[in-house]
């Protein structure tokens, strides 16, 4: 019996699963509190609770909040990294941290597919033609002034080749498009799917696509001798963080033509500053507001899948659980 404080998004069969799994739920979602908890809040919620494990999803599970509740039997985050947990803390305090990667892959894939179409086919400024009633008697402007091109027989190219590259190749293969891959931490089951170098994909792909997580490694990684060697036709995909990509190259090949364009969903600054916003009014990129993941069905997915992960740990024994982000917390396990 572990009585679980969930303040993650959570619908009600998966609610009904934990409390089969454990025993008792108390659902406090952060979205009625109105925004995450902050540490203080937390703390004191479990403490009003006598929670002894927790499901959150934005809340600041800090150092702090950690230390002043040290019993929780596991930490669960409904999120593909757990960036606003202290995992390093918890795992010295023998608490293990699940995460829920690949929550909102589908979603990322079906909003990069829709927005490459929209880009190529030229179909927001079409639109925007249409609605300004520029449509005179007998001429055929839309037809040459819009016409794109399809992705069927493009290579596109994956920079980092987890959940949501994957998803998108196995979309995208049947249009059908080539896919090329760097990842040096994966090899791709499907035969079809290339593993090249960093460059060749820069260098190779018709659209290059950035799907990785901020790290040290990673940070600044996508830097001007990457995208210098792109094709002039090419585009450029991000729907993952900015911070991997030295906006000052991306800005430069954007503003000179060197690319053909890109498709960006996030950004440095959030809200955006005048660099970003040079990027996000250039009539070459195509810019939402980190939203590619905003799906009602992300959250579904995210329960299902910390609750599979937590099933597989708890009460089928399994120490090889994937979602497990600080195993080194074994030996210390409560």
């Amino acid at each position: 019996m572990t009585r679980i404080l969930l303040t993650a998004p959570y619908y009600e069969a998966a609610r009904h699963t934990l409390e089969d799994l454990f025993g008792e739920v108390i659902y406090k979602p952060w979205k009625e509190h109105g925004h995450g908890y902050r540490p203080e809040e937390l703390t004191a919620l479990l403490k009003k609770t006598g929670a002894e494990a927790l499901i959150t999803e934005h809340d600041e599970v800090t150092a702090e909040v950690i230390k002043a509740y040290p019993g929780l039997r596991f930490i669960g985050v409904c999120r593909g990294t757990p960036s606003n947990v202290d995992v390093k803390e918890a795992g010295s305090r023998g608490i293990p941290v699940f995460n829920t990667p690949a929550r909102n892959a589908q979603a990322v894939a079906e909003m990069f597919i829709a927005n490459l179409v929209n880009l190529m086919r030229h179909t927001l400024p079409g639109i925007s033609w249409l609605e300004g009633e520029k449509w005179e008697a007998g001429a055929h402007t839309s037809y040459l002034q819009f016409k794109g091109n399809e992705i069927a027989g493009k290579t596109i190219g994956m920079v980092g080749f987890g959940a949501t590259g994957q998803t998108i190749a196995n979309l995208l293969k049947h249009f059908p498009a080539k896919i090329r891959y760097y990842d040096p931490y994966t090899v791709a089951e499907d035969p079809a799917f290339v593993k090249v170098s960093l460059e060749d994909v820069f260098r190779e792909c018709d659209v290059v696509s950035i799907h990785l997580p901020v790290t040290e490694e990673t940070k600044g990684m996508i830097d001007a001798g990457l995208i210098g060697l792109m094709k002039p036709g090419a585009i450029f995909v991000n729907t993952a963080r900015a911070a991997v990509v030295k906006r000052e190259a991306l800005l430069e090949a954007v503003l000179n033509n060197r690319i053909r364009g890109a498709i960006l969903d996030v950004f440095d600054h959030e809200p955006p500053d005048e660099l970003d916003y040079q990027l996000i009014h250039h009539p070459n990129v195509l810019a939402t507001p980190h939203i590619a993941g905003a799906t009602f069905e992300v959250e579904n997915h995210h329960a299902d899948i910390l609750n599979k992960a937590l099933k597989e740990f708890f009460v089928e024994g399994s120490r090889s659980v994937k979602q497990w982000v600080n195993p080194e917390c074994l030996n210390r396990l409560q």
